[in-house]
């Protein structure tokens, strides 16, 4: 089986030892993603909303180089630091998903790497 891997060029890849996304045969797996602004600080501090559809946004670009597409996502996974605000980072998911909706997990975490974000998501696809 072929593993193609795509780096972001994160400072925490080589640190921590992972790649943004790995492609094995037919199945893309996206590591945890956050809000990162792409001036590198963070997308939006505190608007779940907002960062939930940033971190989408670099999802799908990763997913785009290993020739995946939003519509071979078959599981979503949303860690989120104020399940209160599951409704802003629902309808972020929702709007993205709405006509090829995934299997999707969002489960309030007690801090994320920065304490200006509120949300990082990590997705499986599996492409056709």
């Amino acid at each position: 089986m072929s593993v193609e891997r795509v780096f972001s060029g994160a400072p925490w890849e080589k640190t921590v030892g992972y790649c943004r996304a790995i492609r094995a045969g037919p199945h893309v797996f996206v590591s945890g993603t956050a809000p990162l602004a792409e001036s590198g600080g963070v997308f939006a501090p505190g608007d779940a909303y907002a960062q939930t559809r940033r971190c989408f946004e670099i999802v799908f670009a990763a997913m785009a180089k290993l020739g995946a597409e939003p519509r071979h996502v078959v599981r979503t996974r949303m860690y989120v630091t104020d399940i209160s605000k599951w409704n802003d980072h629902g309808r972020a998911h929702g709007g993205l998903f709405h006509g090829h909706p995934p299997a999707t997990a969002m489960v309030e975490v007690s801090a994320l790497i920065d304490p200006a974000m509120t949300v990082e998501v990590e997705i499986d696809a599996v492409v056709e």
